[in-house]
């Protein structure tokens, strides 16, 4: 059990308790501490859980650009859960995950294309308080992207900022689960305006 988040987690109880659980094992060997800390407001759990299966199934944005951005977009809010999930994730999704590590030094990292660079910058930009993207930018991305893709692109970014400043205020925080598995470290993160 957690010991170092917010408020306590609640023990997973009742038919739907049983079939979050069997969920979790199902998606990531084993259920997450922060479930238990969730299950304190089940319908807020539940919404936030639909939500997060609701955008998985958008498909406008490549899916390996997707995973850049949200990437992207927690390394800069702080959200060491997010990265280490999505990372994670990233190996069932057939990506490259030498290169998926490298999300959060993107700015000092030569395995991404200029594309690539433009869709973390803009996650980036757009994870600021207040949002910087640039008029530039988005300009670019939808003249590459399109339309559906960058609107796509802006949503998971705000879905990714959600889940992480909420992670991140309840005090939710990596639970190594690239680790279990054998994957390589995650990069540490670059500093804007600085190198690795």
């Amino acid at each position: 059990m957690a010991t170092d988040t917010r408020i306590p987690a609640a023990e997973i109880t009742g038919v739907y308790g049983a079939i979050v659980k069997a969920f979790a094992k199902k998606m990531m060997g084993r259920v997450p501490d922060s479930v238990g800390i969730l299950w304190q407001n089940q319908r807020v759990m539940k919404d936030a859980m639909g939500i997060g299966q609701k955008v998985e199934k958008w498909d406008q944005l490549d899916h390996e650009l997707a995973t850049y951005a949200a990437m992207a977009a927690a390394a800069t809010v702080g959200c060491s859960f997010c990265l280490d999930f999505n990372y994670f994730l990233s190996r069932d999704r057939g990506l490259d995950v030498l290169k998926v590590r490298e999300v959060p030094r993107w700015r000092s990292s030569d395995v991404f294309s200029p594309l690539e660079r433009q869709v973390m910058e803009y996650a980036e930009l757009a994870s600021q308080t207040p949002p910087a993207v640039t008029d530039e930018l988005s300009d670019a991305l939808l003249e590459q992207l399109g339309a559906p893709a960058l609107v796509e692109l802006a949503a998971r970014v705000a879905f990714m900022n959600m889940s992480a400043r909420m992670n991140i205020a309840l005090g939710i925080r990596s639970e190594h689960f690239a680790d279990a598995c054998g994957m390589p470290a995650l990069a540490d993160r670059t500093p804007v305006g600085g190198a690795a």
